[in-house]
């Protein structure tokens, strides 16, 4: 990544959130010539121009949704990490249009502005839970791969347009982690929704390097997955009462929220089908055939019946131990 980043200008959607932090951190420390950051969210540009207090970050003030406002940051990108979404599964239950607006639509405008402007590359962040959706956020991010996988057949020479897809990262806005230390913290009992539920768990850290790995391995149309452990809540629960030495602590058991899974998957069967183990993450190449069908005769294939979809339910499972140091990762626990 170093040489690749000299003296170009990376451009970053939502990177006043936990990921375009994390990004800003590393960039940084290399040779990049200019880092944006866009976002809607004006309060933190302004913690993160006072906390870097770096001339090659420039804040742009704008939406997704806003074709307009994007062109004005896109004009001289090299390349996108386009992170900007709405998250928040209970809430896009109740406003599942305003979550099409900006993970269909406004993904939609990043990649028309990235093709006119000459982007070099573009990687978009989806989520586990855009596999066999049943949440609004969901179906909104498979929607957005959707976009991105059409988008990328016809993308312009020069241009990569790819995906990664990862599960909970511990410790973002999304994670229960900090809520869980939260509430330690003020004396609230933990409020659990079911402890059988299982969650992939990677760091932060974890989530960028797929984000890299995607960036100098993908091409047009590429889905990357980490190879990540899971826990199930219950398991958590204990790591987190060890490191914290509350072991008898309260829990109050709240029931499912709205759109919840109890397991996530990460890739469906059919794309374990056809993906790329690559030891520490799976590529899913595209499907590059065209809508003439009769063109592609090609013999059925039995196999895809007897392989599973690779979930948080199958998944390398930690046990108290295992989380307990993969929480250590974390700055809560350090």
């Amino acid at each position: 990544m170093k040489k690749i980043l000299n003296n170009k200008t990376v451009l970053i959607t939502g990177g006043t959130g936990s990921f375009g932090n994390a990004v800003l951190q590393r960039y940084l420390d290399l040779e990049v010539k200019e880092v944006r950051i866009f976002s809607r969210d004006e309060k933190k540009q302004d913690d993160q121009r006072k906390l870097y207090k770096d001339s090659r970050i420039k804040f742009y003030l704008g939406d997704v949704r806003d074709r307009a406002s994007i062109d004005d940051a896109m004009m001289g990108v090299d390349f996108i990490f386009h992170a900007a979404a709405l998250k928040q599964v209970p809430s896009c239950e109740f406003h599942p249009l305003e979550a099409v607006r900006t993970n269909v639509m406004g993904t939609a405008n990043v990649i028309d502005s990235a093709f006119a402007n000459q982007v070099s590359k573009i990687i978009c962040l989806s989520t586990d839970k855009a596999v066999y959706p049943i949440n609004a956020m969901g179906t909104s991010k498979a929607m957005m791969e959707k976009v991105v996988l059409a988008k990328s057949r016809n993308a312009p020479n020069g241009t990569i347009l790819c995906l990664t897809r990862y599960g909970n990262v511990m410790s973002s806005r999304g994670s229960v982690i900090p809520l869980w230390c939260s509430q330690i913290k003020k004396n609230l009992p933990i409020t659990v929704t079911d402890k059988e539920m299982t969650r992939f768990m990677m760091t932060l850290e974890d989530a960028v390097n797929l984000v890299e790995y995607a960036f100098e391995n993908g091409k047009n149309g590429d889905i990357f997955v980490q190879q990540a452990p899971a826990a199930t809540m219950e398991t958590l629960l204990k790591a987190i009462f060890k490191l914290k030495q509350c072991e008898d602590y309260p829990v109050q058991d709240i029931g499912i929220r709205h759109g919840e899974k109890v397991f996530e998957v990460l890739c469906s069967r059919e794309e374990m089908h056809k993906a790329e183990d690559l030891e520490n993450y799976f590529r899913i190449p595209s499907d590059k055939r065209d809508l003439n069908y009769e063109k592609y005769f090609e013999k059925g294939s039995q196999k895809i019946r007897q392989i599973n979809e690779y979930s948080s339910d199958n998944t390398e499972r930690l046990n108290v131990e295992g989380m307990i140091q993969l929480l250590k990762k974390l700055e809560e626990f350090k």
